[in-house]
């Protein structure tokens, strides 16, 4: 039995009218006539009741009806189903995120999204943290990705990751000779920093305070990038998380060097309005961010590898060593 078949009787038993479900259906009343005989010879029973006016189902016609109905909201229900999982494939994410969470790292996660969810897109923004929170919050952008996030009764705040903070500065700074640096050596050193406005800037000067130390700011940015090529040009020294300094180490125009003393982290979290409904490919898109590894593991300058003979991991474990001070968080 076609599913058109099943729509027409069904028409003839919500309309009472062979005419109207003829006219509902868009073909001849002769057709529907003929359409419900057959389904009668078929059955071997009879389904309308044509001696009144308006026409009246037998019980076996109800009974038919009912499944008849049912049938068609399943199929509706599948339908608009499909049709949901089509669109919600071709939809495009759309994410604001913080300028130093790094066009390179973001397009290794985009790069795999696309193949895993063929016709879906991502589309990143690059923007000053206040603007990432506006354009959740106002639902131009599906996902934020910022640093420590501020709670909110009306953002949904999903963690993401934490990157190490070390000290950064030219490769031909004296501090570049060492494997690690004792953080009371920064110290009255010109230190380019963060705007006074970030709260990265507010949680730095509280962890340099902690710790009795006191550099001399000598000049202000409100993102990362610019700090880096500020160092490059004038030299002097700031705190930064270590994946943004990936390519200016690789390059050996800037040397990465942990703390042996202290610890800081940066946390990097992804936000989205709480009462925003996520589409799949949304939901996905945030699934890989949290599963997938980073296209390059975190880096530290070329003399702390070469101190402990090429072996990164030994390295990483003096970087989390639990007789170092207790962990601040960063934004």
């Amino acid at each position: 039995m076609q599913i058109t078949a099943l729509q027409v009787f069904h028409d003839i038993g919500r309309l009472r009218s062979i005419s109207r479900a003829a006219a509902a259906n868009g073909v001849t009343q002769s057709a529907v006539s003929q359409l419900v005989r057959q389904i009668e010879n078929r059955l071997g029973v009879q389904l309308l009741d044509r001696s009144v006016r308006p026409l009246e189902l037998t019980p076996e016609g109800r009974r038919y009806h009912e499944g008849c109905k049912d049938l068609m909201e399943r199929y509706q229900d599948l339908e608009a189903s499909l049709h949901q999982t089509a669109a919600e494939r071709a939809v495009t994410v759309q994410v604001t995120a913080i300028y130093s969470v790094g066009l390179r790292n973001m397009n290794h996660y985009v790069t795999r999204f696309v193949a895993q969810q063929p016709g879906a897109s991502v589309h990143i923004e690059y923007l000053h943290p206040d603007r990432v929170y506006e354009k959740v919050l106002d639902g131009t952008a599906d996902l934020g990705l910022l640093s420590f996030p501020r709670k909110s009764r009306d953002l949904a705040i999903i963690p993401w990751r934490d990157e190490e903070m070390a000290v950064v500065c030219r490769r031909n700074d004296p501090l570049a000779r060492l494997a690690h640096v004792p953080i009371a050596r920064i110290a009255g050193h010109n230190y380019v920093h963060f705007d006074k406005n970030l709260v990265i800037r507010r949680e730095v000067d509280r962890f340099l305070r902690q710790h009795g130390v006191t550099v001399d700011v000598a000049l202000e940015f409100d993102n990362i990038e610019n700090i880096k090529h500020a160092i490059e040009v004038s030299g002097g020294l700031s705190l930064l998380p270590l994946p943004t300094v990936q390519r200016e180490v690789r390059t050996g125009t800037l040397a990465a060097l942990p703390l042996s003393d202290a610890r800081m982290v940066r946390p990097l979290a992804i936000i989205h309005k709480r009462r925003q409904r996520l589409t799949e490919a949304t939901r996905r898109f945030i699934k890989l961010l949290q599963q997938a590894d980073e296209p390059d593991g975190p880096m530290i300058s070329t003399k702390v590898r070469e101190s402990h003979g090429n072996r990164p991991a030994k390295a990483s474990t003096r970087l989390h060593s639990t007789r170092q001070a207790p962990r601040r968080r960063m934004s």
